[in-house]
This record gives structure tokens, sequence and C-alpha cells, in this order.
């Protein structure tokens, strides 16, 4: 069974984006637009993994990590940011990992296939 992944970012061209290249690699993907939409999306559904933008407008990315480690405290979170500099917010270690936004998603899938392959084996 392939990973659910959901990838929560306000900028629909980073979630097509996201979407397409993870769905290539052989995950299942869902996308949120909001803190908001995502919060309900993850108390409705089990994902193995977060990918969460940390700036948007309706509710901080930092904001909504509390929220999914509340909700889902197992859920892997990856926080993906075009600021490198929210890596030293100290709510920001709550997540697994932290990458600044490319579009080269290399790293983004090898990352995410280190966070998720081992709950898939167990």
């Amino acid at each position: 069974m392939s990973a659910r992944i959901i990838v929560i970012d306000d900028d629909e061209r980073i979630r097509l984006l996201y979407q397409t290249e993870l769905s290539a690699a052989g995950f299942a993907v869902k996308t949120a637009a909001s803190g908001s939409q995502a919060i309900g999306m993850v108390a409705a559904e089990r994902f193995d993994l977060a990918l969460l933008d940390i700036e948007m407008p309706d509710m901080g990315g930092l904001e909504v990590l509390g929220m999914i480690r509340e909700i889902a405290p197992n859920m892997r979170v990856i926080l993906n940011s075009a600021y490198a500099v929210h890596k030293a917010d100290f709510k920001s270690w709550l997540a697994d990992a932290y990458l600044v936004k490319s579009s080269d998603t290399k790293f983004l899938k090898q990352k995410i296939k280190e966070l998720v392959a081992p709950r898939e084996h167990s």
C-alpha cells in the first residue's frame, strides 16, 4: 500500500506540482488549499505524511502543525517553506523535517521515502 500524503499549501501551482510529482512517484496524494481545510481532512482521514506550507492566509502552518500533532500524533510532517527563517522558530521543531521549497522535487521525494518507509513495513 502506498503512503497517503496531504499537501497543504495556499498556492495552487505548488499543490499541482507536488500532487503530480508525488503521484507519479507512487504516493496517494490529496491537497488542501488552507489550514482549516487541512485540519478537517486530517480529522476525517488517515494520512501517513503532511507536506505543510508555513505562510498561509487563514491559519499559519506552525499553528496547523500543532493541531495535526493533537489530531494525528503519529503522522509525519514536513514543513515546506520558501523561507528558511522559520527553521529557527522552536515550534518548527515539532516537524519531522524542514525543507525550503524548490521546483526540483528530487530531494523532497527522497525525504518523504525516508520518513514513510519504516511505517510501510511495520
